[in-house]
């Protein structure tokens, strides 16, 4: 769990430094440092799908998780309801700002990788490369949206731990020798462009009522295994 440690760390010390240097900031460069968030979400989920579609074995499983993870976050509305939650206590934009920043903590290769990894092998090299990012990425989110996005530091330790005890409890197991983090990642770069688009204004695709979608892949290796 060091490197998660490590990781969580970065995005708290990279939230509160980008927050001092946020009231500094004029509305025009906060609009550039906004945007440049949108445009980075763009290019960094098209990056993750474009990278993992071609090793795909299961080319229409991204498809499948979109639909039933998208119709069944829209049946509880996880979008509506955790944006009003946040922006009860700091506005539309932080909302917008820290569902964007949990999605590109959390849902890239060296989030999942890194912590199966570390509790495999004992290997922490993908999560301190991962938290050297987050740093950095840390710091212009909470330029642009403020202290707030120190929240993510706990969701991406609890995404990160849920895979660190995936990884101690199926070490070995075909679940982890097969492609499922492979179809985890396609999926999760179609969030993060749909972040994106978010971010830029282009379109509100309510990329929150898409998150059960993560957990289709997980579901159809698990009952694969089975067979």
């Amino acid at each position: 769990m060091l490197g998660t440690i490590v990781n969580t760390g970065c995005i708290i010390a990279g939230s509160i430094v980008g927050s001092l240097l946020k009231r500094g900031l004029g509305d025009k460069y906060k609009d550039v440092l906004y945007y440049a968030m949108g445009l980075s979400s763009l290019a960094l989920g098209a990056s993750t799908f474009t990278r993992n579609i071609p090793q795909s074995e299961f080319p229409v499983l991204f498809i499948l998780s979109l639909a039933i993870g998208g119709v069944a976050g829209t049946a509880l509305d996880l979008d509506g309801r955790t944006k009003a939650l946040i922006a009860k206590r700091g506005g539309e934009g932080l909302a917008n700002g820290l569902i964007s920043a949990c999605l590109l903590f959390c849902v890239g290769t060296f989030s999942i990788v890194g912590p199966i990894m570390s509790a495999t092998t004992g290997d922490n090299t993908f999560l301190y490369t991962n938290a050297t990012l987050d740093l950095v990425t840390s710091m212009v989110f909470a330029a642009t949206y403020g202290i707030g996005i120190v929240f993510s530091a706990a969701v991406l330790f609890c995404w990160q731990g849920a895979f660190y005890l995936l990884g101690k409890l199926a070490a070995g197991s075909a679940l982890l020798q097969g492609t499922f983090v492979n179809e985890l990642s396609i999926v999760g770069g179609v969030l993060i462009i749909s972040s994106g688009l978010s971010l830029l204004r282009i379109k509100d695709c309510k990329t929150l009522n898409y998150l059960p979608a993560l957990l289709v892949p997980l579901i159809w290796f698990l009952v694969k295994g089975l067979f």
